[in-house]
């Protein structure tokens, strides 16, 4: 596989960047003329078929039925649960903190690693989960204010923690099957569930004006269908996590775009606290690339020779 120019690949990453940063500006349009579980639906109908042609065009396997319910896991988290969430929640907080708050998903990764997966999550990491969820607190009280706090925009904090479940899952499939094939399969999958919000969908289409679905169209095709595509792509040749630096990118592009388009006032204290909230998520992807940099002390023995290393975690 011949290895793309540096060029390329920012150029790719960069457009990563806009699509994902334009997902709740695109939200934001599109719930003001349908609900949020329909908005997900449309949303997701307009991925799987676009989904659908890059897949006949290209071509890709087909799972054993042993994986079918696990792809439907995964359909579930990464696409119905968090969409659905994420669309309930946006009512609520602006386009801006949103972008924000939905970044806070590796901060439940830790803890979804040490309540549910038992794995032992070190002292750094602690620290780095209490200071994003004091830059959470410091969001939502720039945004609304503590006092005006509508409780169900914490449903944001639900759609990334059900990020955090999906990424959990996918890993233990990601060696079986190509990036395209696995994002398709779990585009496919949520969209079927997503299907129970399908009742007074079609008269929501044609009532709603036509920039408001240009927005739901550009929102199925680009941030979920095309971003993924090329955030595959970005992963062959990158490392994930050098890759995953440039989505501490998303908040501040999708504050300017949430200004520009929107003209929402992103205050200063969301600014400081999507600061600290990425500055945690940075500190905990960091501690993982700094520990596998350190090399293991050998012990040794009076003859001089070297015991055999253990294995590492």
């Amino acid at each position: 596989m011949n290895t793309p120019s540096p060029l390329k690949l920012t150029l790719v990453i960069a457009s990563v960047i806009l699509c994902w940063a334009y997902s709740p500006i695109g939200v934001h349009m599109g719930l003001h003329s349908y609900s949020p579980g329909q908005l997900a639906l449309l949303r997701f109908l307009i991925a799987s078929v676009f989904m659908g042609c890059v897949a006949w065009g290209v071509g890709i396997g087909r799972p054993p039925l042993r994986d079918l319910p696990w792809l439907f896991v995964l359909g579930f988290f990464g696409v119905f649960l968090h969409h659905t969430s994420l669309n309930h929640g946006q009512q609520w907080v602006t386009a801006a903190a949103s972008s924000v708050l939905a970044q806070s998903a590796p901060l439940f990764s830790v803890l979804i690693a040490f309540f549910c997966l038992k794995e032992q999550v070190s002292a750094w990491r602690w620290g780095c989960v209490l200071l994003g969820l004091a830059g959470v607190l410091v969001v939502i009280w720039g945004d609304q204010g503590m006092g005006d706090l509508n409780p169900r925009g914490l449903l944001i904090l639900l759609a990334a923690c059900s990020w955090s479940v999906y990424f959990a899952i996918q890993r233990h499939y990601a060696h079986r099957y190509s990036p395209l094939t696995m994002a398709c399969y779990m585009v496919w999958s949520g969209t079927l569930m997503l299907c129970v919000n399908l009742p007074g969908l079609p008269a929501a289409i044609v009532q709603a004006p036509m920039g408001e679905n240009l927005a739901v169209l550009v929102l199925g095709i680009f941030p979920s269908a095309l971003a993924y595509l090329a955030w595959g792509y970005v992963l062959k040749h990158v490392e994930v996590s050098r890759a995953s630096v440039a989505m501490y990118l998303i908040p501040p592009v999708a504050m300017l775009m949430a200004a520009t388009l929107l003209g929402e006032h992103v205050t200063l204290q969301v600014m400081l606290g999507a600061v600290v909230v990425l500055a945690s998520v940075a500190a905990i992807s960091l501690e993982g690339r700094w520990r596998s940099k350190v090399p293991a002390k050998r012990p040794q023995v009076p003859s001089g020779r070297p015991i055999e290393q253990a294995s590492s975690d």
